[in-house]
């Protein structure tokens, strides 16, 4: 065989599997969503904890049911179910995969349905450190990607909104490769690309062998100083819920 041809056979399969950091960070994340799905359906109860900047302390009770659908981003419904000024008051998602998503919010103060318009779904959720946006589900099309580093077990992907009127810069998030492609932290970047806030998730269980759920959230905001827990208890993948579930007439009902 001519030396050169042998030659080249042999580098052929490294030209081959070599990646740019765009597309190893696209498969990562692709990864990760593969691994959490097929769950169907899902509710859980939480505590959600607010800390302002001098320390004091807030809490409210919610609940959140979550509807996977392949064709399209996942469906939730939040409802606060404590303290009474806050009680009754839920927030409904549609994830698209492409396109701006669709939220809407109800205030039972005022029995009244509010749709979240794109350009204010930078803003807080219900004066918590997460954002109208952050309550969506993952899905590939909203982001590009590119892989920054591994350390050990950890792979670290920045991700670049698509949406123009995202009110994140990027992202970088790492996700454990030993486990399943879970998230451990997010770090998110303002417009400017400042960094704005860090979300970690903590106290992983498993559920069904398959599916990953941290038991809390934290969420902290390094320019205001304020600070967000979610801590979840009762996961339930046994609900079944089906579309009609995820409707502005439920979301008037989850109230009552």
């Amino acid at each position: 065989m001519n030396k050169l041809i042998f030659t080249l056979l042999l580098i052929s399969p490294l030209i081959v599997i070599s990646q740019t950091a765009e597309e190893k960070g696209y498969q990562i994340v692709s990864k990760a969503i593969d691994a959490d799905r097929g769950f169907g359906s899902s509710s859980v109860d939480l505590k959600m904890v607010l800390k302002n900047k001098n320390g004091q302390v807030s809490e409210r009770t919610l609940s959140n049911k979550t509807l996977e659908l392949d064709e399209d981003g996942d469906k939730s419904m939040i409802i606060f179910t404590s303290p009474k000024d806050i009680k009754g008051t839920s927030t409904l998602t549609f994830t698209h995969k492409v396109g701006a998503d669709d939220q809407w919010l109800f205030l039972p103060s005022i029995q009244r349905t509010k749709r979240i318009s794109s350009s204010n779904k930078s803003g807080p959720f219900v004066g918590s450190e997460f954002a109208y946006e952050d309550l969506s589900s993952i899905e590939l099309e909203k982001n590009t990607y590119k892989f920054i580093k591994q350390d050990g077990d950890l792979l670290y992907v920045e991700q670049d909104p698509v949406d123009p009127k995202s009110g994140y810069k990027k992202r970088i998030a790492v996700y454990n490769k030993a486990k399943g492609y879970r998230l451990e932290t997010i770090k998110f970047f303002d417009r400017k690309g400042a960094l704005l806030k860090t979300l970690t998730y903590l106290d992983y269980k498993i559920y069904k062998n398959k599916f990953w759920r941290a038991s809390k959230f934290e969420m902290v905001n390094h320019q205001s100083k304020k600070e967000t827990q979610l801590f979840f208890e009762n996961y339930n993948f046994e609900v079944n819920l089906k579309e009609s579930d995820f409707t502005e007439i439920a979301l008037r009902r989850s109230s009552n």
